[in-house]
């Protein structure tokens, strides 16, 4: 029998216990029948502070992932959703197949939505290959989401990481910083903005700047929300939190 109120899916999502902008971004994403069903990979050290700490915290999500994945199991998720894009990134586009891999081998083969391959998506969809992207991350991460998107066939044309001493600090980014952000990375040599790391409280922004923008701003939790959706059958349009999901 079907779930009482996630009957058309539930959905297991998997988010670092530092996150706290990605969980109410996927509530106020709910649409009727779909259920989100979190379980936290354990961070002990939140530490961002440079590469090595950005790199040492990744170290802790490949040991904890495992574990996260067993327990959310347990509620029977129709699907997987990565409520943490770095690790998606890292590595290219080999990475990001390689961790959706470990993903369907701890879950029987089911299907997995993740920040890379959502950008992937959308961009495909709008057929976009020039883009600013801004990003939480020291330059390490960067690197990696450079990396992905090079290797998929978009050009960054600018990229801004906003250095965020810690896991949590990331949720702290104000609304200003991030308008100023996206200005930095945009111009006429862009088609579209992308932001990266999904701490970061980006979906209503996202939204009213492509109107002053007049292009696409791609905020990760809604690609990767929108991904989700679309992989199950379910086309519902939400309105508030871009053109992508007030119309695709």
């Amino acid at each position: 029998m079907p779930d009482a109120l996630g009957w058309r899916a539930k959905f297991g999502v998997l988010a670092p216990s530092t996150n706290t902008i990605v969980e109410p971004d996927f509530y106020h994403m709910s649409v009727p029948g779909v259920t989100s069903h979190f379980s936290r990979i354990h961070i002990r050290n939140q530490d961002l502070g440079s590469n090595a700490a950005f790199e040492a915290l990744l170290e802790q999500v490949r040991e904890e992932i495992r574990t996260a994945v067993e327990r959310v199991m347990t509620a029977e998720p129709d699907y997987m959703v990565m409520g943490m894009s770095s690790e998606t990134f890292w590595g290219g586009m080999e990475g990001n197949r390689q961790f959706v891999k470990q993903i369907q081998d701890l879950t029987g083969n089911m299907g997995v939505a993740t920040g890379a391959e959502a950008c992937e998506r959308v961009l495909q969809h709008y057929g976009i290959k020039r883009i600013g992207v801004v990003t939480p991350y020291q330059p390490v991460g960067n690197h990696n989401v450079e990396l992905f998107f090079n290797e998929i066939g978009a050009d960054v044309v600018r990229i801004k990481g906003l250095r965020c001493p810690t896991a949590v600090s990331i949720a702290h980014v104000d609304e200003a910083t991030l308008r100023q952000a996206l200005l930095d990375v945009d111009g006429d040599d862009v088609d579209a903005l992308v932001q990266a790391g999904t701490n970061l409280s980006m979906l209503r922004l996202a939204d009213e700047a492509e109107r002053w923008l007049g292009k696409p701003v791609i905020a990760i939790n809604a690609a990767i929300w929108w991904m989700a959706l679309r992989d199950n059958g379910i086309e519902d349009k939400i309105d508030g939190c871009g053109r992508l999901l007030r119309e695709f």
